[in-house]
Formats: structure tokens, C-alpha cells, sequence
């Protein structure tokens, strides 16, 4: 505990694996989640960042998005391709650490210590039974509030969290809607943690399900979740492009 709260009040720039120009903690879930509820505890207001594949690549076109992802005060490896291509550039991280159980072990800490949670994003409705099904699953969780992600002007939410005193702000509106909105927002919501989180909140709220763990520790829940939505075949293909990358950039001895 004591080794990563040091390693979150230096910043977290020591662990950092640098993976196709973006910065990524060499951490373990668990240890994730200790640098996490670290941050809960300092001034201030820090945001985490979960990168898949689909966030690098559009981190190479996107100067802004790749800025605010290496701006992160945590950014954990959410993708089983982003554990490859670090294996293939023989550069370290000790495994994936999903954004959801990321998400998952902080609201356990904070059924104990009394933080509250503010629910971001998703569409109407699906934050509000998020919440139902979080306060049940994690008694003790303090959920200050709820709104969807579908709203035209910053300002009004940011007012909402702020009244609602959220410690912490789960935001789930999409890369990189969600972290573009995090490192601008962020700072103004008063909330001392921000977690950009994709589509969670439809997990949290059962609209989508994991795959069983059995799959999930095989590093194939990608695969399960295309079985299960063939529709995301266009995204998935674009996966395997962080690998040809990754040996471009070995050839290259970048």
C-alpha cells in the first residue's frame, strides 16, 4: 500500500510503459485500485483513463485526445491487445486491469469510507437503474446523482455534480468524448476523482453482459462480446492493427 501511495504523490511518471506514444501505468488490478483510492485522498482534482487497442489508434491521428491520455493521473491497460503489443515491444505490464473492475473496486471502498458517486453518461434512464442496481450490489455506496449523456452544453452538468458534492464522477460517454470532458470539466465539478469508463454504466445498469470469467481470464472477452453484438465486427477489425504497429515500431527499434 504504502510503496503506491508514494508512487501516486510522485505522480505516477515512474511506472509509466511508454506503448505507441501513450503512457501506460505497470500496475495489477489490485494495485490499481490502491493508487485509485490514494487519489481519492489528495487535494485537488486527478481523472484515470482506461486505454484499449481502439484508444491508441486514434491516439496516433489525434494529438488532443493522445495529450489527454498522457496527462492522466492513472491510465490502466482496459484491452488484452494493449498487454500484447507491450509483450511485443518487450516493454512491462503485468496484465490488464479492465476499467470495470477498476470501477468495481473503488465503489467497494467507498461503501466504507463514506465517498460518494456521482453517474455519468449512457442513455436516459440507464444511469438511474445503474444506480438501483450498485446501491444493492454494494450496500453502504453513497450515489449522490445521475445524468445521462446526452446533453448539448457542459455547464449545467457541471453544476449538477457540483451540487450533488460528488467525490467521484464515473463518465461514461465514449472516448474521446468522456476524456476530453474529464481533463476540461473535471476541475470545475469540485469532485476529487474522475474514471472515464465507456459503456459500464450498461453494465452496472444489466443491459449488457460479461463474459463469463472463464473467458475473461483468457484474455477473450473481446470475442465473447462480439458473439454476443456482431454489429461491433467493424470495430473489432480494426483491433489487430495495434499489433502490426507494435512489431513496426520493434523493427524500427522505436
Amino acid at each position: 500500500m504504502l510503496y503506491y501511495l508514494i508512487y501516486v504523490f510522485a505522480g505516477g511518471a515512474p511506472l509509466k510503459t511508454d506503448i505507441l506514444g501513450v503512457g501506460i501505468d505497470d500496475l495489477t488490478l489490485d494495485e490499481a485500485i490502491e493508487a485509485g483510492a490514494a487519489l481519492m485522498e489528495e487535494s485537488g482534482f486527478h481523472y484515470v483513463v482506461t486505454p484499449n487497442p481502439e484508444f491508441i489508434l486514434s491516439a496516433k491521428k489525434d494529438e488532443d485526445f493522445r495529450s489527454v491520455l498522457n496527462k492522466a493521473d492513472l491510465a490502466l491497460p482496459d484491452g488484452i491487445g494493449v498487454v500484447y503489443a507491450a509483450k511485443i515491444l518487450n516493454r512491462s505490464l503485468k496484465g490488464r486491469a479492465p476499467g470495470v473492475d477498476f470501477a468495481q473496486g473503488l465503489m467497494t471502498r467507498m461503501s466504507h469510507t463514506g465517498q460518494s458517486l456521482f453517474l455519468l453518461g449512457a442513455k436516459p434512464g440507464v444511469a438511474e437503474q445503474a444506480a438501483e442496481n450498485l446501491r444493492k450490489s454494494h450496500p453502504g455506496l453513497l450515489i449522490c446523482g445521475t445524468h445521462d449523456g446526452y446533453f448539448k452544453e457542459d455547464k449545467p452538468v457541471v453544476e449538477t455534480i457540483k451540487a450533488a458534492k460528488a467525490d467521484v464522477v464515473f463518465v461514461c460517454l465514449g472516448a474521446p468524448k468522456q476524456e476530453l470532458w474529464m481533463a476540461k470539466n473535471g476541475p470545475l465539478t469540485g469532485a476529487k476523482l474522475a474514471v472515464g469508463l465507456g459503456g459500464c454504466l450498461d453494465v452496472f445498469a444489466g443491459n449488457v453482459q460479461r463474459a463469463p470469467e472463464v473467458w475473461q481470464k483468457a484474455g477473450l472477452e473481446w470475442l465473447y462480446r462480439l458473439i454476443k453484438e456482431p454489429s461491433r465486427i467493424g470495430r473489432m477489425a480494426k483491433l489487430p492493427l495495434i499489433l502490426v504497429d507494435a512489431f513496426g515500431a520493434r523493427i524500427r527499434g522505436m
